[in-house]
């Protein structure tokens, strides 16, 4: 054995599966390849999310333990408590606004509803004529690669890391591009590219845009999403753009977001980046007047029903997934160890994992 437990991935998720098991007292080796991921390109958005209970029971306990961590952060990290506002446009997102304000508030979550004055008035950069929206109060902003680099240095005696490329996974075995083979106790696949190891698996890529602008003394104070925006996350084909901006500490605003099916170029696309700017400049007149300073993209992992795999390979033996998180890793990374990390121990989880573990889906195994 080479290591208690190995982790492909070095991301969010993977760097919170590492620390989660240091903490338990086992070694771990973190391979990563540094091709860069989802983590990198990300938002780093931490909100609940409410299109299933699933989803909801997930990301709520997941911000539950970001709010444990956030003490402890480090300033470059950039953890603020920013909230969310969730704008309507009309009458009938404001009925969604309510019908999740409503579901929110049974879980007791911190949330309200908003006029179409007390919008303004919250953020006077967004255009006039929008109907009211919710707010909820717990949501926050981070800079995951920094966080990572936090976790990571928590228990520096227990976790090793190594830059390598893994070319084969069997089981609790996996072989390097190198040729040599490591193995461990306990292998955990917790990268974006998991289906380059396990074709088997029902992930596909979703490219996304993102677009930062210079640095302003006045900006935004909320995270901002347009209720239509859940339906374009959740679009299973094509391209989609919604309307969701950032504050970022440094006075920056950060601009998203698209979702592309049909790209597997990593290349900024212009076009597509122009309708998303043109949406955000919809809901922010101001930004027009703004310089950009950069535009990139990134590819978010989806599985079909946009929830993760989290649990045993069930054809691998030894082999545990931690993927799929789609535009969620960062917000679910403390609740997606702490899930994966229980049932490696055969212990209880602190909600039901039975949603998602790898064998809802009926994975055949690839001819070789």
């Amino acid at each position: 054995m080479n290591a208690e437990i190995i982790i492909v991935g070095a991301g969010i998720i993977g760097a919170a599966c590492a620390h989660a098991f240091a903490a338990r007292g086992l070694d771990v080796l973190l391979l990563d390849d540094a091709r860069g991921g989802a983590t990198a390109a990300g938002m780093g958005h931490l909100v609940v999310m409410d299109d299933n209970a699933a989803e909801l029971a997930l990301s709520h306990y997941s911000l539950n333990l970001w709010r444990q961590w956030a003490p402890q952060l480090t300033d470059d990290c950039a953890y603020r408590n920013c909230g969310t506002l969730w704008l309507a446009a009309n009458d009938e997102e404001l009925a969604v606004a309510e019908h999740k304000r409503a579901l929110l508030d049974s879980e007791g979550l911190g949330c309200r509803m908003l006029t179409a004055s007390a919008v303004q008035a919250a953020e006077p950069m967004l255009r006039p004529g929008l109907v009211g929206g919710l707010h909820v109060s717990g949501d926050a902003i981070v800079y995951a690669p920094n966080v990572v680099r936090w976790l990571l240095a928590q228990q520096p005696n227990r976790i090793r890391q190594q830059q390598a490329r893994v070319s084969e996974v069997s089981g609790n075995r996996l072989r390097l591009h190198s040729g040599e083979w490591l193995s461990a106790e306990v292998v955990v696949l917790a990268t974006g590219s998991a289906r380059e190891l396990c074709p088997e698996l029902p992930i596909k890529p979703k490219k996304g845009h993102l677009l930062i602008t210079d640095r302003y003394p006045a900006g935004i104070r909320h995270q901002l999403v347009e209720l239509g925006y859940v339906s374009s996350a959740h679009s299973s084909s094509g391209t989609s753009v919604a309307f969701n901006a950032q504050p970022r500490p440094t006075g920056q605003i950060l601009i998203g977001s698209s979702r592309q099916f049909d790209s597997l170029d990593p290349a900024v696309e212009h076009d597509v980046l122009a309708r998303m700017l043109q949406r955000a400049i919809d809901y922010l007149p101001g930004l027009a007047q703004m310089n950009a300073i950069r535009s990139w993209t990134g590819f978010r992992a989806a599985t079909p029903d946009s929830l993760p795999l989290l649990g045993p390979h069930p054809t691998q033996p030894g082999l545990w997934l931690a993927l799929g998180h789609e535009g969620l890793g960062v917000t679910t990374a403390p609740a997606s160890a702490q899930l994966l990390v229980n049932q490696v121990f055969s212990q209880p989880c602190a909600i039901d994992a039975a949603p998602y573990l790898p064998q809802r889906f009926a994975l055949t195994e690839q001819p070789a």
